[in-house]
């Protein structure tokens, strides 16, 4: 290899500008940077120590290996991991993802009036986005707002994946896991004290179902304190479950508890959700279902009438199902050395003249790389340093929430999309179509930025008033 391509391969230190912190927490540090090689902007995340506890650097293994396969529009990418500089001896990473303005939580928060029409298309994204994780065999278990990244061109992707398991398909429908799944608000029924000791795809469903009544109503719909309190809100709301879900309840104290609940009738979704539309409703009541063998697939949700003039199954793709091999270190025992090796070798798949070297065992495991890492450790440091200025050491940095776009916002990104389609003959072409269609381009600078003040989006006639625009011009 020549010396030029060696230092283009691992000498990283020139391609990214550390803008700014944009979140701390327990696992490390996310900084905004610009990508000089192609002029975008990402998010770096260093994670700290990964190696201190087997379990925690496992679920990192888990996440960037599963964010490796699991490509899709709605899904969070992994642009690049940073080459450490030592095989045997690094203790910190550097991920750099796509750098996205918000998560879902900010949007619910900072929006009081978004329309029918922002519901449609955030529940159709969430839906296409777990057909192509469930058909790759995979169960996220983790869903909730907070995991939902956003951008104010009304775009969501589903990320952190640290608690997401596969399963194979010699095994069977129902799969069994023991370990703390799930925030308890989003937590599917049959999960709350343990009710089966197998469960499918379907909590994952319930979860996007709590998330969705979340954006129709700007609050958690199952604020649990405890897990006997969490029951007690779903039963409220959903009634007592029949005597044949209660029978199908694995454990036996679970089932006496709900045998021995006071009789209590549903609350029709109409009087929860008074302002919403009447096919939004028949599926969530759907998704919402108690028993898992009533809720319907992510497929079957997305044929669902409330999605008729959107989905289109050429846009809802699924996936190839993961092998065994690519998880064989969750049916073994790992040592730390096991994890790091198992990390490298994932990191290598973003450098592939190293990997070619790794897999042909030509590699030195004991040199120590120009790599971009030392580097990152002293800009993050001065960062951080700045940061703990401000009087606010421990406090987590919180993510700025975005707003989405206010009418003029909105109009902007549709009539950009506008020009550069063919839409002759089209009729009542929908922003969200239009989104789902073509890439959004990057926002004018007069538009909504992160950490603008609280705008919201149009109230549903304004939009309506657009459309008849769009239709003229079209």
């Amino acid at each position: 290899m020549a010396e030029t391509e060696f230092f283009t391969e691992y000498g990283e230190a020139s391609r990214y500008k550390i803008l700014e912190v944009i979140g701390k927490g327990s696992y490390g540090v996310v900084c905004s940077a610009t990508d000089m090689h192609t002029g975008d902007k990402v998010a770096i995340k260093k994670i700290n120590d990964i190696f201190e506890h087997v379990s925690d650097a496992t679920r990192i293994l888990r996440e960037i290996k599963l964010l490796r396969l699991l490509r899709h529009p709605d899904i969070v990418e992994i642009k690049h991991i940073m080459l450490p500089p030592s095989r045997r001896e690094f203790k910190d990473i550097y991920v750099v993802f796509e750098l996205m303005e918000s998560d879902l939580h900010q949007v619910i928060k900072a929006n009081d009036d978004l329309t029918p029409e922002h519901y449609q298309f955030f529940l159709y994204q969430l839906l296409r986005a777990l057909k192509y994780i469930h058909t790759a065999n995979v169960f996220h278990r983790d869903l909730k707002p907070k995991n939902i990244l956003a951008n104010a061109d009304c775009k969501l992707k589903i990320c952190d994946f640290g608690l997401a398991r596969v399963a194979f398909n010699d095994a069977p429908t129902a799969i069994f896991w023991t370990d703390y799944v799930a925030t308890r608000w989003y937590r599917a029924p049959e999960l709350c004290g343990s009710f089966f000791s197998k469960y499918t795809p379907a909590i994952d469903i319930w979860s996007i179902g709590c998330i969705f009544a979340e954006i129709l109503t700007g609050k958690p719909l199952f604020p649990g304190k405890n897990v006997v309190h969490q029951l007690d809100l779903m039963t409220d709301m959903l009634g007592t479950p029949s005597a044949e879900s209660v029978a199908r309840v694995r454990n036996e104290k679970a089932r006496r508890y709900l045998s021995g609940m006071r009789k209590k009738t549903a609350i029709p979704f109409t009087q929860k959700f008074p302002n919403a539309d009447p096919l939004a409703l028949r599926l969530l009541e759907r998704l919402l279902a108690f028993d898992p063998k009533d809720r319907p697939t992510a497929e079957e949700a997305l044929a669902d009438p409330y999605f008729r003039g959107l989905a289109k199954v050429e846009r809802e793709p699924s996936a190839q199902p993961i092998t065994k091999m690519e998880f064989e270190f969750e049916r073994r025992r790992i040592s730390k050395d096991d994890v790091r090796e198992l990390i490298y070798r994932e990191i290598l798949e973003y450098h592939p003249q190293m990997l070619e070297e790794y897999l042909n065992g030509t590699d030195h495991a004991n040199f120590m790389y120009p790599s971009a890492v030392d580097q990152f450790k002293r800009q993050f440091a001065q960062l951080e340093e700045h940061y703990g200025k401000g009087g606010n050491n421990n406090a987590a940095v919180e993510r700025h929430h975005a707003s989405l776009p206010r009418f003029e916002a909105f109009l902007f990104i549709v009539n950009v999309i506008l020009k550069r389609i063919n839409i002759t003959g089209r009729r009542r072409c929908t922003p969200a179509l239009l989104l789902l269609q073509v890439t959004v381009p990057a926002r004018n600078e007069n538009t909504t930025t992160r950490g603008s003040s609280r705008r919201s989006l149009s109230r549903r006639s304004r939009l309506e008033r657009h459309r008849k625009v769009v239709t003229k011009a079209s």
